[in-house]
């Protein structure tokens, strides 16, 4: 077996709110394997939100270790961070997040301008990212002139352009009509089926099921970690 994307080792989350305590995380154990297609799932207040701001990176543990691709992301100053967060994590938000004046070339290329990337091959990423969900023949456009679904498929295109360990995806869906967001879970399937490793925040059964692997949490902790049986 390869060695896994992914090791979370006994971590922690503790927020101090003047005289309390907020204990999110309280000893996590998890392990990614690269394409893997997994799901987090739980209630307000379990944790998910937690765990996905620490395995992106925007976010440290109060305690144990983040293995990313065998490199321990947990003690890193935050220059590193910034690094790894660019270079390494793709990130897809429900809410689309895309600069409403720029065209959708220039909002995949992003990434790449942070990286410091020349122009001619930066674009070049960007429209091969924006062909791999079938928008080659947008780059023109802006996000006010594509639908909920299309805005959804250049966010997704603009978190694989500097070809990531891992996609991670918050409520990839939740702005979108179901027929949409079914729409947007086949590509999702794509991209694992191609050797993509994603991990999805979801509170939808119906989408968590597209997942190979789905692990609930409840307050803070590990409730269940299954393999998903079904494929839809």
């Amino acid at each position: 077996m390869a060695s896994p994307v992914i090791r979370i080792e006994d971590v922690t989350k503790v927020y101090d709110l003047g005289m309390t305590q907020v204990k999110a995380l309280r000893g996590i154990n998890v392990r990614v394997q690269p394409n893997e297609f997994v799901a987090i799932m739980g209630p307000s207040g379990s944790g998910k939100s937690t765990l996905m701001n620490i395995l992106g990176c925007l976010d440290s543990p109060s305690s144990g270790s983040y293995f990313l691709s065998g490199e321990n992301v947990a003690d890193m100053e935050d220059n590193a961070l910034a690094s790894v967060r660019n270079k390494r994590i793709g990130f897809i938000f429900q809410s689309f997040n895309l600069l409403p004046r720029a065209s959708i070339l220039r909002n995949v290329e992003l990434p790449l301008v942070y990286a410091g990337m020349p122009v001619d091959e930066r674009e070049e990423r960007a429209f091969k990212a924006l062909e791999q969900v079938g928008l080659a023949d947008r780059v023109a456009h802006r996000p006010n002139e594509l639908s909920g679904g299309q805005r959804q498929r250049v966010a997704i295109a603009r978190a694989l352009v500097n070809e990531p360990s891992i996609l991670l995806a918050d409520e990839p869906t939740g702005n979108l009509d179901s027929r949409t967001g079914e729409e947007i879970m086949r590509l999702f399937e794509n991209l694992y089926e191609s050797g993509q490793t994603i991990l999805l925040v979801t509170h939808e059964d119906d989408i968590a099921r597209h997942a190979r692997r789905c692990i609930r949490l409840k307050d803070g902790l590990i409730e269940s970690d299954e393999t998903t049986a079904t494929r839809v």
